[in-house]
């Protein structure tokens, strides 16, 4: 019973600490709603493409951050068992933050950083996939998608023992994504910034 209470109240912690958005406090700096601008979306990408560089540099890194803390807050609280569901909980607490009404990321850079805690050679094969896919694209949502559908397949022959969760996670990311693959579809998804050559040239002119 003592370890199911404490699975539970590290779990639970896990979710809060997910819910931190860095994104979301950036932007109310800038008296903006991250909500209401972009994509509507509390993620790396929506803070690049509404806030600049530095702003979504700044959300990737303390995402990844949670991710890590978590799990390993876990990892040192339930051992393995510990570490996979706090790895889950803190990606749950990001995608869906009770402080900001259930409104939040999609979770990859979240995700992401639970991995690294979990195993880290997994993280970066997941990464690697992710990068490959996105420089292929020019869209981070296809990488974010390749990854999730990536995940229990990799944690499957890695660390089993999350791949329950990461089963989990992946439908998660697909979920999430649903409006990227709907627009994928139809050759609406739009470029990242970062390689839009059109809008740099723009730039460059204005400048």
């Amino acid at each position: 019973m003592e370890k199911i209470i404490l699975l539970a109240a590290v779990s639970l912690a896990a979710y809060f600490i997910g819910n931190i958005s860095p994104s979301t406090i950036m932007a109310r700096r800038q008296g903006l709603d991250i909500k209401k601008e972009g994509s509507g979306n509390a993620g790396t990408t929506n803070a690049l493409r509404v806030m600049g560089k530095k702003a979504g540099a700044i959300t990737l890194v303390v995402d990844i951050l949670k991710g890590v803390v978590a799990a390993l807050l876990g990892g040192l609280c339930m051992g393995e068992t510990g570490m996979a569901c706090c790895a889950l909980m803190v990606a749950l607490g990001h995608i869906w933050p009770i402080v900001y009404r259930f409104r939040g990321g999609k979770g990859v850079a979240t995700i992401f950083g639970g991995l690294l805690a979990i195993n880290p050679l997994m993280a970066l094969i997941c990464l690697a996939i992710v990068a490959i896919f996105v420089f292929a694209s020019k869209r981070m949502s296809v990488g974010s998608i390749a990854g999730g559908i990536s995940l229990p397949v990799i944690a499957f022959f890695m660390e089993p023992v999350f791949f329950p969760e990461s089963l989990l996670l992946a439908v998660i990311v697909i979920v999430k994504h649903r409006t990227n693959i709907v627009r994928l579809v139809h050759g609406e998804e739009p470029v990242m910034s970062i390689f839009d050559k059109k809008k740099e040239d723009g730039e460059g002119g204005k400048a």
